[in-house]
C-alpha cells in the first residue's frame, strides 16, 4: 500500500477514535435561580445533556460529589455520563450551587429543577418521562437521596410549564453517598457544614438525614460503597438500605471490601471496577 494511502487511513482511524466534543450546558432557569446571591457562574446552576446515540428511553440526572463545596465534574460527572451513554441512557450532569455561599435549600431546588426540566422536555430529549432517575456520588449522593425523599407532584397552576411537572425521580443510584447528618460516628462533617452552616437548627438536620426521611413512596434505589471508605463510612449506605427495606422499597446494596472514597468508575481496580456492571444489570430490571 502506498505510504500516502496508509497515512490517510491512519489519520481517518485516529479521527474516528476522537471522543465527541463535550455538549454545552444550559441554565436551569431563564432568569435568576431562586435565592440567587449574584450573577457569577457559581450562582447559575446548569445542566449538561449527554444524549445517548442509541437511546433506550432512560435518563439520569448526575450529581457529582465534592462535599457540597466543590464538584468532581470529571470522574463523577463527565466520565459517568459517557458510561451511561454506552448503556443507551441519556445523562444530564448537574452543576448545582455550593456552600459556603449557598445553603439548603438551594442545592435541592437545583436538583428538583433538573428533574422537572428533563421530564418536561422528555420528547425533545427522546426519553421516557416515567424513566428518569437521579445518580449521585458522595455529597452528590446526599443530594440525590434528598431529592428521592423530598419531592412534589408539581404546581399545576404555575406559569412556568417546567414547574407543573413532578420532581420525583423514578429511581435513585447512590455511590458512596453521604446519608446521615445526625449520627456523629458516620456523618461527613464537611458536607453537613457546607450544606447547613456551623450551627444549624436541630430539626432541619434531622429532616435532612436521609435515612430518616424514607417512606414507601421513595423510589427504588441502588447503592454502592466500600468497606475501606474512611471519608464517608459505608454505614451511610447501610442505614439508607435498611430504611428502604423497612418501608418495602425495592433496593440493592453492594459493599466491596477494598477501595478508597471517591473512586468513580474505578477502572484501575480489577475487583471494584465491576460495580458499574452490577448497576447495568439493575437498571435493565427497572
Amino acid at each position: 500500500m502506498p505510504k500516502s494511502i496508509l497515512l490517510l487511513f491512519t489519520a481517518a482511524a485516529l479521527f474516528a477514535q476522537r471522543p465527541a466534543p463535550d455538549p454545552s450546558a444550559f441554565p436551569l432557569w431563564t432568569g435568576a435561580a431562586p435565592g440567587a446571591l449574584g450573577t457569577d457562574d457559581k450562582d447559575i446552576p446548569t445542566l449538561t445533556p449527554w444524549l445517548a446515540r442509541e437511546p433506550n428511553g432512560k435518563a439520569i440526572i448526575v450529581c457529582p460529589g465534592g462535599g457540597y463545596g466543590t464538584l468532581a465534574v470529571d470522574h463523577e460527572g463527565k466520565q459517568i455520563a459517557q458510561w451511561l451513554n454506552s448503556q443507551g441512557i441519556s445523562a444530564f450532569v448537574l452543576r448545582y450551587r455550593l456552600g459556603p455561599k449557598y445553603r439548603h435549600p438551594a442545592m435541592l431546588n437545583d436538583a428538583q429543577r433538573a428533574l422537572r426540566t428533563v421530564r418536561a422536555r422528555a420528547a425533545e430529549f427522546l426519553v421516557n418521562p416515567d424513566k428518569i432517575g437521579i445518580m449521585g456520588f458522595s455529597a452528590g449522593g446526599h443530594l440525590s437521596a434528598t431529592a428521592a425523599t423530598r419531592f412534589d407532584p408539581g404546581n399545576a397552576s404555575h406559569a412556568d410549564a417546567i414547574e407543573r411537572v413532578s420532581s420525583r425521580p423514578d429511581f435513585a443510584v447512590l455511590a458512596y453517598p453521604v446519608i446521615t447528618l445526625t449520627d456523629e460516628l458516620y456523618v461527613h462533617k464537611g458536607s453537613r457544614r457546607n450544606l447547613l452552616g456551623d450551627a444549624p437548627d436541630a430539626a432541619l438536620v434531622e429532616s435532612l438525614s436521609s435515612e430518616k426521611a424514607v417512606t414507601r413512596e421513595t423510589p427504588p434505589s441502588f447503592l454502592f460503597h466500600t468497606d475501606a471508605d474512611t471519608g464517608v463510612p459505608p454505614e451511610n449506605s447501610v442505614l439508607f438500605y435498611l430504611a428502604l427495606r423497612k418501608h418495602g422499597v425495592p433496593a440493592e446494596l453492594h459493599i466491596y471490601e477494598k477501595g478508597p472514597h471517591g473512586v468513580g468508575l474505578a477502572w484501575s481496580d480489577i475487583a471494584l471496577s465491576s460495580w458499574p456492571a452490577r448497576l447495568a444489570d439493575w437498571l435493565r430490571n427497572r
